[in-house]
């Protein structure tokens, strides 16, 4: 009697075991869907402040649900060097982190523009914080652009993060 205690018993702890085991694959998958379909009310400033902390944690890849002003924001920073690669594949962008001596060159960043207020500058006022070691990226009639760029074409535009 006792040896088929034991082995209902050793069969009832393989079942919830495998279980278990089940329960934590499903849980680590929907982790995964809740991080990768984010429901925040500013997607650019929920990006922006990724990449920002993919940077603090020194990790590298990124890759988040696509939209056009994310993707023209990524395309931005990659220009000015901020990103090393963009990928656009399946409504997703993947986006890696460049890196100096192991190091990120993304020191800081601060969204500027929030959806409650949005703030815009003319091209005058632009030029004028030309020598911090910062740069901008603005919205602006022709599109997505860095400060250093808007100066060119000379356009002002609403300011949506200051990059240091």
């Amino acid at each position: 009697m006792a040896i088929w205690g034991n082995l209902e018993f050793a069969d009832y702890v393989f079942e919830n075991l495998s279980i278990k085991v089940k329960f934590q694959e499903l849980e680590r998958r929907v982790g995964n869907i809740i991080m990768n379909n984010t429901f925040s009310n500013y997607r650019v400033g929920d990006f922006l402040i990724r990449i920002k902390n993919l940077a603090m944690a020194r990790k590298i890849e990124l890759t988040i649900p696509s939209t056009k002003l994310i993707s023209a924001l990524a395309k931005c920073l990659k220009e000015e060097g901020i990103l090393s690669e963009v990928k656009l594949e399946k409504g997703e962008i993947t986006v890696k982190i460049a890196q100096a001596h192991k190091k990120p060159v993304l020191v800081d960043l601060r969204l500027v523009s929030k959806p409650g207020l949005r703030i815009y500058k003319a091209v005058d006022e632009i030029k004028a914080r030309k020598a911090r070691a910062s740069f901008l990226i603005l919205s602006t009639p022709k599109g997505i652009m860095s400060s250093k760029k808007a100066i060119k074409e000379n356009v002002g535009g609403e300011v949506i993060v200051e990059v240091w």
